[in-house]
């Protein structure tokens, strides 16, 4: 029989990594990173923080060896310790949303209800193949650079309404943006739809589609 102590030892460091994550603010700053690189100040007006604060979420999340930093200059860059890290986030997502019942009621409180099921990768891969659908990126154009669907136009949410010009009128459009709990995808899907456009959204997003090591580009829209 082994030892007690060192066993409650070994447990507590797997508890370790377990707190880092106990905090919603983190967890947000875990799917931003997801997505690319950032800095510390990047970071924190993404995830709607003070420096201070971003900072000290961002140590913790380094002490428990969940994400990794470079430095350039004065700036702090992070990023995900290990594609181990998104694919972790992503099953406490899952797990949590099947076992309990108020993340339903807040999923749907945040990203709406009433939509059209979300197509699936293979659907999206087999259709833009076929050139029957526009994919497009709502998510911030340095997060497209970061790594994008290959073919996807850019276009941020925050700019669709001015920009809806740029996308065809004869063919469907699937959005799509960081992932399943991203509200970006249905707010322009929405705005699409309310302007007559063919719209709906991938079922997940750039997470997701990484995760399953499906073809990425990298690089600025031209």
């Amino acid at each position: 029989m082994g030892d007690a102590t060192r066993k409650s030892a070994l447990y507590d460091a797997f508890a370790h990594t377990g707190k880092a994550l106990a905090s919603g603010k983190r967890l947000e700053l875990l799917d931003l990173l997801a997505q690319g690189e950032r800095t510390v100040d990047a970071l924190a007006k993404a995830a709607g923080l003070n420096l201070t604060t971003a900072s000290a979420h961002l140590q913790t999340l380094k002490q428990a060896g969940l994400v990794a930093t470079r430095r350039e200059g004065v700036r702090i860059h992070y990023r995900l310790a290990g594609e181990d890290v998104a694919a972790l986030c992503a099953l406490l997502r899952q797990v949590a949303h099947t076992h309990q019942a108020g993340v339903e009621t807040a999923r749907a409180a945040y990203l709406g209800t009433g939509e059209a099921e979300g197509v699936g990768r293979e659907e999206l891969l087999e259709r833009a193949r076929a050139g029957e659908i526009v994919v497009l990126d709502v998510r911030p154009a340095e997060e497209y650079a970061a790594g994008h669907i290959p073919g996807a136009l850019s276009i941020p949410v925050g700019e669709l309404a001015d920009r809806i010009a740029e996308l065809p009128t004869d063919i469907e459009v699937v959005a799509y943006c960081r992932g399943e709990y991203c509200v970006l995808a249905h707010d322009a899907v929405r705005m699409l739809s309310a302007r007559g456009r063919q719209a709906v959204r991938l079922a997940d997003g750039m997470l997701e589609w990484r995760l399953a090591h499906l073809p990425v580009a990298i690089g600025a829209a031209v």
